[in-house]
């Protein structure tokens, strides 16, 4: 009689552990099944490629990442950028610049676009979060063009001394900026490219409070002079002579 009681004693206690093993075994093949990242779905992903390069997008939840990126990248320049007609015209007296066309477009300065402008015979003026501001206007007006191929607008740009005028037309006024000084920027330093297209050129992480121009084009000859023959692979040298000035005076055309 006292064998039968423990033997049923020790069959209840079995089975209740076997009950508990079962059922964290359960809960784990449920894991198995439903953990993998199936709920990554390609609408958050999709989002953050048109943002500046972030490693750790997919993380963030998509209950918030999916409404605000996809208007911050394809929104259009500000109410006074609209106003600016796509072609303005430069005139730089001291090196027999008249009425050259430069072309806004979205991007960064010599980025494929920009070159294709360039290539076509004009000058380029990039907008955007990697560009600069558009004429007039407070920031960094950046125009670049070719040295020695095509049309060649900025062949003579190196030789600009501080005190050299430069006349910008868009729409029915002309801005007149004035060469304050020159850097030099460099297409293998990220920091260096940065600094070219700060608001303040040649220095990021300050406000800009007036507005200035940055004149840009290739340092071929230099660098070639020095041994120099690196290229990117729209043909650009390592280095640029940018010439920045600030706007000192705004009349009709």
């Amino acid at each position: 009689m006292v064998r039968s009681v423990v033997a049923l004693l020790a069959a209840a206690v079995v089975a209740v552990v076997s009950g508990c093993s079962g059922e964290g075994a359960g809960r784990s093949g449920t894991a198995s099944t439903e953990a993998p990242a199936e709920r990554r779905t390609t609408s958050t992903p999709a989002a953050t490629p048109t943002s500046p390069p972030n490693p750790t997008p997919s993380t963030t939840p998509s209950t918030t990442s999916s409404a605000t990126p996809t208007e911050e990248p394809t929104a259009e320049p500000g109410p006074a950028a609209a106003r600016e007609p796509r072609r303005s015209f430069v005139t730089i007296p001291a090196i027999g610049l008249r009425d050259f066309p430069v072309v806004r477009y979205r991007g960064s300065p010599d980025d494929a676009p920009g070159t294709a402008l360039q290539n076509a015979g004009e000058m380029a003026s990039p907008r955007g979060p990697r560009g600069g501001a558009g004429p007039g206007e407070v920031g960094n007006f950046i125009v670049t063009g070719h040295r020695l191929t095509g049309t060649a607008p900025l062949r003579y740009s190196p030789s600009l001394e501080k005190g050299d005028r430069i006349l910008v037309r868009s729409g029915d006024t002309v801005h007149v900026y004035e060469v304050r000084r020159t850097r030099w920027t460099s297409f293998r330093q990220p920091a260096s490219l940065r600094a070219q297209r700060a608001e303040v050129p040649g220095r990021p992480g300050r406000s800009a409070t007036q507005s200035m121009i940055t004149l840009s084009t290739c340092a071929t000859l230099e660098d070639h002079a020095n041994g120099n023959y690196w290229s990117d692979e729209f043909d650009n040298p390592e280095h640029r002579i940018d010439k920045i000035g600030v706007l000192v005076a705004t009349r009709p055309a």
